[in-house]
C-alpha cells in the first residue's frame, strides 16, 4: 500500500493528529524541489569516498553519512524547520535534542531492512513515553521501488513486534518532501531493486534527559557551535535538561563557550 500524504499547506495539529494514530506523518513538497536536488548535491559530495554498508543493518549497497553537523550547514534550515520542531515537541515534550542524524542513500541492489523501532537502542522498560522521534528529508523521488521506508501504521500503539500479516505501507514521497514517524514505530528501509539510488536524510531527535546517539560536542568544534544559532546549539547539546543535566563547571555550557547564558 502506498501512503496517504498531507500536502505543504498542512497545519502542525493535522500533522500531530497523523503522528497520534497513525506514528507517521507525511508532509509533501515542504521545500522546493529545486531545493532539494541541490541539498542532495552536496550531501553526495559529501558521501564521495564513504563506502558502504559494514553489515545487514546499515545496507551493503546503501551509504551512510554520520557526523554530518561537523562536515556540513546544508541540513540546519531543515533541522529547525517550525513545522517539525512543532510536531517533535508535540511528541517528546519541550526538552529535546539531536540523537543521530544520518544521510542515508539505498543504492540499486540492497535488500529490505529489517523492521525495528528507534528507540530500542534504550533500555527502558515498556510502556513508556515517547523517547525518539525520526524525521526523513526525501533529496530523490521515494518510490517503492527505490527503497521507499516500511511501515507497520499504528505498532507504536502495542508493546508486542506486530504480526507477520500486519498492514504495511511504503513512505513514497516526492523530493522535498519529509516523513515524521515515532520510534516506537516499527519500520525498515525498502528493497532498491531499480538502477538508481535514492538518498535521503534521517534527522533523529531524542529526549533531552537521554544519551545522544552521536556525539555532537566532539562532532562540531566549539569554534562553530560559537557561530550556530542558539536553538541549533541547544539541539546539538549546549543546553540543560533542569534542573541541572548537561552542565559545565556548574553552569550552563554557553558559558564554557564564552557566550553569555544566565
Amino acid at each position: 500500500m502506498g501512503t496517504v500524504a498531507l500536502d505543504r499547506s498542512a497545519a502542525l495539529d493535522e500533522v500531530t493528529a497523523r503522528l497520534d494514530a497513525d506514528g507517521y506523518a507525511i508532509v509533501e513538497g515542504l521545500i522546493p524541489h529545486d531545493e532539494a536536488i541541490a541539498i542532495g548535491v552536496e550531501l553526495r559530495r559529501l558521501l564521495d569516498g564513504v563506502p558502504e554498508g559494514r553489515n545487514f543493518f546499515e545496507g551493503f549497497h546503501t551509504r551512510r553519512l554520520y557526523a554530518i553537523y561537523g562536515k556540513t550547514r546544508i541540513l540546519d534550515p531543515l533541522t529547525l524547520h517550525p513545522l517539525v520542531l512543532g510536531a517533535v515537541e508535540h511528541v517528546l515534550g519541550p526538552h529535546f535534542q539531536l540523537s543521530g542524524p544520518t544521510g542515508i542513500e539505498i543504492g540499486p541492489g540492497e535488500v529490505e531492512q529489517i523492521l525495528h523501532r528507534d528507540e530500542d537502542i534504550y533500555p527502558v522498560p515498556r510502556p513508556h513515553p515517547q523517547l525518539v522521534i525520526n524525521v526523513m528529508w526525501a533529496f530523490d523521488d521515494f518510490t517503492k521501488a527505490n527503497g521507499a521506508t516500511r511501515l507497520v501504521p499504528g505498532s507504536q500503539h502495542t508493546v508486542e513486534s506486530p504480526p507477520p500479516d500486519s498492514e504495511m505501507v511504503f513512505a513514497e514521497m516526492p523530493a522535498g518532501s519529509v516523513m515524521l514517524y515515532v520510534g516506537s514505530l516499527w519500520h525498515g528501509g525498502g528493497a532498491n531493486t531499480t538502477d538508481h539510488a535514492r538518498l535521503g536524510a534521517a534527522i533523529e531527535y531524542a529526549a533531552g534527559w537521554l544519551r545522544q546517539q552521536e556525539n555532537h560536542m566532539l562532532v562540531v568544534p566549539p569554534d562553530v557551535l560559537r557561530t550556530l544559532p542558539k536553538r541549533l546549539r541547544e539541539l546539538l547539546g549546549c543546553n540543560i535538561y533542569p534542573p541541572f543535566v548537561g552542565y559545565v563547571d556548574g553552569r550552563h555550557p554557553d558559558r564554557a563557550l564564552g557566550i553569555c547564558d544566565d
